[in-house]
């Protein structure tokens, strides 16, 4: 609960500022937003009302003027599915992402060795998949050496 209040205050002052929420590519984060938004109201119930910030949190995750929600993963098999279970829950919790990005992507890139032209093959698949079956926006962060 501290670090979703905590979470809650960061965006709420963030008027003119970027606040980046890195999660795990999970339905737990919109569970705990929506848990912790049911908790607060149980507790302004029973007391003298919730904070503010905490209340409007989930309205303004929601509000795309306010925030654009980004889905970042790598072209493989398990990242894109669970990301795609991800922008499944944030749908439910009526959030459109604004677009998908996929990193350390070698497609963009010419590779010559049989064994990264072979994976570069594999990750065009998830790409098109990404494309055709969850998001019409993708961005392609191609792999670097900083990453290595």
């Amino acid at each position: 609960m501290a670090v979703f209040q905590a979470s809650a205050r960061t965006v709420a002052r963030a008027k003119d500022e970027i606040v980046v929420l890195d999660t795990a590519p999970t339905g737990h984060t919109i569970l705990l937003l929506d848990a912790a938004q049911a908790y607060h109201r149980e507790l302004g119930r029973q007391s003298h009302g919730v904070a503010p910030e905490v209340e409007q949190l989930l309205p303004r995750l929601r509000d795309p003027h306010c925030t654009q929600m980004l889905i970042c993963t790598l072209p493989e098999a398990t990242p894109v599915h669970e990301a795609a279970a991800l922008q499944a829950d944030l749908h439910r919790a009526g959030i459109e992402p604004a677009a998908w990005i996929a990193n350390q992507a070698l497609s963009p890139r010419t590779v010559t060795d049989p064994v990264l032209r072979a994976r570069q093959a594999q990750e065009a698949r998830y790409l098109q998949e990404i494309l055709a079956g969850h998001h019409s926006r993708l961005v392609i962060e191609p792999w670097s050496e900083e990453y290595a």
